[in-house]
């Protein structure tokens, strides 16, 4: 972890960590928390493999959903690692992503009172990861990562 570079969330979720993993790889739980709510959240493609797409569009109404996240998995280790960057996008071309390009790895491990959970965003230069912590990466990730406690607990 690079302090300049990165933000992070750590937090244990009291549920197995085959149930936060199944939230993260299953199109209808993922689509229920991904997003702080009340905003929603509609899943195109969630192919949770190395290589394999993860492209989802949001809403404030419920009924016009625009683009949210053009995304590629990078590394899938199950039920401990799924990395994904918005760099590359599905269809693996090189992008410029806003509101701000990541590396997003979160990682799953046995904890005596459920899951231990981790977040880390890593950025490619200070500028954009004050960017993202300014849009609020810690209210908006530690408010998905409630609702995906709420999920699963």
């Amino acid at each position: 972890m690079n302090p300049d570079l990165d933000l992070t969330l750590d937090r244990i979720i009291r549920a197995p960590r085959a149930a936060v993993w199944r939230a993260w790889t299953d199109p209808a739980r993922f689509a229920q928390w991904f997003l702080p709510a009340p905003m929603r959240l509609r899943v195109d493609r969630l192919d949770v493999r190395p290589g394999g797409a993860l492209v989802t569009r949001m809403s404030d109404d419920g009924t016009a959903f625009v683009p949210h996240l053009d995304a590629t998995y990078l590394v899938v280790d199950d039920q401990e690692r799924i990395v994904f960057t918005n760099v590359i996008d599905s269809s693996w071309r090189p992008t410029d992503p806003q509101p701000v390009p990541m590396v997003a790895e979160i990682t799953f491990a046995d904890h005596p009172d459920g899951t231990d959970y981790r977040v880390l965003v890593r950025h490619g230069d200070p500028s954009a990861r004050a960017q993202h912590e300014k849009l609020g990466f810690a209210d908006g990730w530690g408010a998905v990562t409630t609702q995906l406690a709420g999920l699963v607990e």
